[in-house]
């Protein structure tokens, strides 16, 4: 959607140009190339958080953006260092909200490897991450997540 409304801006801009002629006439260069695509980057919505490949089965359910909506799961923006279960506007369940966790590394790599063994009565239904090494990505990722 981000890269729809990118290309929309960007089109936008580019239809005040002028005509063809004009286009033709102005030499192009590496400056205003840079200079065109800063323009069309400030039109465009605010930037997405780039995301480790690890990470991609996590953005089926979960938004990372800071001020993010929620989705299927929570947004996970500042998730690091918080109580589990305390994320405003999100319906947790009673195992989560009740589990007295804090998400740190050794938790959350626990939870990523089995949601639901870590903690029974989750509603994640997920099945984990076994992968140790793509694991540690994912919580490596969740810990930038802050101001």
């Amino acid at each position: 959607m981000k890269k729809l409304i990118f290309a929309s801006a960007t089109l936008v801009l580019l239809s005040g140009c002028g005509s063809s002629s004009d286009v033709a006439e102005q030499p192009v260069t590496e400056q205003s190339i840079a200079v065109d695509s800063q323009d069309a980057v400030e039109v465009a919505a605010a930037p997405v958080v780039a995301t480790p490949p690890a990470f991609a089965q996590c953005r089926s359910c979960h938004t990372v953006d800071k001020g993010g909506k929620n989705g299927i799961g929570p947004n996970l923006w500042g998730v690091f260092g918080k109580s589990a279960g305390q994320h405003a506007g999100f319906n947790y369940s009673p195992a989560l909200k009740s589990s007295g966790r804090t998400w740190d590394r050794e938790t959350l790599d626990a939870f990523l490897s089995s949601p639901m063994k870590t903690i029974p009565g989750t509603r994640m239904a997920f099945p984990g991450i076994s992968n140790d090494a793509k694991r540690g990505e994912v919580i490596d990722f969740l810990e930038t997540l802050a101001d």
